[in-house]
């Protein structure tokens, strides 16, 4: 008897043995293809400060709208084939304790780190009550509404980022510093959509997010067997992005506090050029 019943529990234990090699073999694709989660960001040379000879901190507005720059945008709302846009990415960062938000309200240096509940509270996405009107009675009546996180409201993304130039290899070098996403919405009377809110919801340091930046890959529409991951893309520079403050004398103002319409721009060129030009007058022809 009892060795019917071990016989009995090994024929099970192989049972389950091959269900699970048969599952393990499912290959969504021609071939089976290189886990990315293990992959580490590609190291960034040491600069020392004794070697850096010229340097400026600018933001960047990167519009997501524009579609070089959609990669960063798509997928919106839920992960697909393992992807997630940059926004989702943070927020999974955050809600799991891989990265740190910080607030975005008064300064861009980090000072104040938020928790994952003061997230979604800049996103709108709170519990509150509205009054609905019963379609029976006619009656206002209270209603529990439960908000949402809506990543497809980030239109926009800021990112700060310092550009310095450094003597011992004779190159202009940039390093991220960190990046905001920027939601656009409408507020609830605003029926006609007439006034479109802009928001910077929080700060993340880019140094602390290249990890998960690193392991997560972006779709590539030329060629998907070249997919880059998130932080291929910033150290590359594949996006389009146009700058909107530089450090300055006057409290660090933006372009859009003394300039407008097409004066902006010409003077977010222009700070553009000046970062370009700095080399260039470094060399004798």
């Amino acid at each position: 008897m009892k060795k019917i019943i071990v016989f009995l529990g090994v024929i099970a234990l192989l049972v389950v043995a091959i269900k699970q090699e048969a599952k393990a073999q499912i290959i969504d694709g021609a071939y089976k293809r290189s886990d990315l989660s293990n992959r580490k960001p590609t190291s960034l040379p040491l600069t020392r400060e004794a070697d850096v000879m010229w340097r400026k901190k600018v933001w960047r507005i990167i519009d997501l709208r524009e579609k070089m720059n959609q990669p960063l945008y798509f997928p919106t709302n839920t992960s697909i084939e393992g992807r997630f846009n940059l926004v989702n990415l943070f927020i999974e960062g955050i809600k799991n304790g891989k990265l740190t938000a910080y607030d975005a309200k008064n300064d861009d240096e980090f000072k104040i780190p938020m928790t994952f509940e003061q997230v979604k509270e800049a996103f709108g996405a709170t519990t509150r009550t509205q009054k609905v009107r019963d379609v029976d009675t006619g009656e206002l009546k209270d209603k529990v509404v439960k908000g949402e996180i809506r990543t497809e409201e980030i239109k926009q993304i800021m990112i700060k980022e310092e550009w310095y130039f450094d003597k011992q290899t004779s190159t202009m070098n940039v390093r991220v510093i960190g990046i905001c996403p920027i939601r656009e919405y409408y507020r609830e009377g605003d029926t006609n959509q007439e006034n479109v809110q802009r928001t910077q919801l929080f700060w993340i340091y880019y140094r602390e997010a290249r990890d998960i930046m690193a392991s997560n890959e972006v779709f590539n529409p030329q060629n998907t067997a070249r997919n880059a991951s998130f932080d291929d893309i910033f150290l590359k520079r594949k996006f389009n992005s146009y700058i909107v403050k530089e450090e300055n004398i006057y409290n660090n103002r933006a372009i859009s506090q003394y300039l407008s319409s097409k004066d902006a721009m010409l003077e977010s060129k222009k700070i553009e050029n000046s970062i370009f030009d700095y080399e260039q007058n470094l060399w004798e022809y």
